[in-house]
């Protein structure tokens, strides 16, 4: 493996690896931290048999990702009864979440339940920042079609969540 390459992909990609793990971890930053660490350790030992990916950061977001779902997997509680009513609206209407990492814990936890499809439209939409229109694009149907499956995978986390948290949360 060519180790300038190397250097070079990690200190372009390393930042905002780092950023698309810490929104999806509520801003724990030892999580945060361990999850790009392994993520790079597993891009060391996977480019070296298998040479650099066309893009790697999309390739570290992926196993980071997956990192994390198996983390809040296996996580087998998160207390949440300190969350206040209106965690779907600050989580889900007000942004990425950081500033509220026991909300942000929660609906992670909540997304590693959903079906992978579910889960990314959620994390692309609300996390990732992408609009209705990209993600449209980005999976070749129709708004509308995004629309729907929205709101219906914010259904689903809201099942995931409400016997832990209650259902006074806001409309999704």
């Amino acid at each position: 493996m060519e180790e300038t390459k190397l250097i070079s992909t990690y200190r372009e990609c390393v930042t905002p690896l780092y950023s698309f793990v810490s929104h999806r971890c509520g801003g724990d930053r030892v999580l945060a931290e361990d999850v790009t660490q392994e993520a790079w350790l597993r891009a060391v030992e996977s480019w070296k048999r298998k040479g650099f990916p066309d893009n790697p950061l999309a390739w570290l977001k992926t196993v980071a990702r997956n990192l994390l779902l198996n983390y809040f997997r296996k996580t087998p509680h998160i207390s949440l009864n300190s969350l206040p009513p209106d965690w779907e609206r600050r989580f889900l209407e007000a942004g990425d979440g950081k500033d509220d990492g026991e909300c942000a814990a929660a609906v992670s936890w909540g997304l590693a339940r959903l079906r992978p499809r579910q889960s990314k439209l959620i994390e692309a939409f609300h996390l990732d920042g992408k609009s209705v229109g990209e993600i449209a694009a980005d999976l070749g149907v129709s708004e509308r079609a995004v629309e729907g499956r929205l709101r219906r995978a914010r259904l689903k986390l809201r099942a995931k969540l409400e016997p832990m948290v209650g259902s006074e949360g806001g409309a999704p």
